[in-house]
């Protein structure tokens, strides 16, 4: 049997899962509790009924694919899980949930708030500074997280 340890399929569980989980964050922080936004808050603004079923509909597709997101990388820690070769490490997989976090934050922001300009961080200020801080959120959750998928491991025989 090969004894050498796979953390890739760990850490794309992780990415999978935390890129999901980001998303929820998102919907239920800012489209939902604080509502500064909606998925298609800047072509349909939330001034008349219509936009704002248009909004919610959206929104609701927007939450379908994060769930997606959460299930299949459910379905990889599973996996992974299951693998001898896959060693099972907290650290690694909090910091692969973390650099996915990231990556949705980064991704999201980069298509829905500059190219697409579909919404914005803070729709009353269409592109604004909360737009480059959103992106920035995604990048330095995407080093924090790597830095955490990086780090050695312990030499003290204790599972991490």
């Amino acid at each position: 049997m090969d004894t050498r340890q796979n953390k890739k399929p760990l850490i794309l569980a992780g990415i999978m899962m935390g890129s999901g989980l980001g998303g929820f964050f998102d919907g239920i922080l800012f489209h939902q509790l604080l509502q500064i936004h909606s998925m298609l808050s800047a072509k349909y603004p939330p001034e008349n009924v219509r936009n704002l079923e248009i909004n919610m509909f959206w929104d609701g597709l927007f939450h379908a694919l994060a769930y997606t997101m959460t299930i299949v990388g459910l379905v990889l820690l599973w996996k992974a899980g299951r693998r001898a070769d896959v060693p099972w490490s907290g650290r690694v997989f909090s910091g692969a949930m973390l650099a996915g976090w990231g990556l949705f934050n980064f991704t999201e922001g980069i298509i829905n708030h500059h190219i697409l300009h579909v919404h914005h961080v803070m729709e009353r200020y269409g592109l604004s500074l909360f737009d480059y801080a959103f992106l920035a959120s995604g990048l330095v959750l995407v080093l924090i997280g790597r830095a955490m998928i990086t780090r050695p491991e312990r030499t003290s025989g204790h599972r991490q």
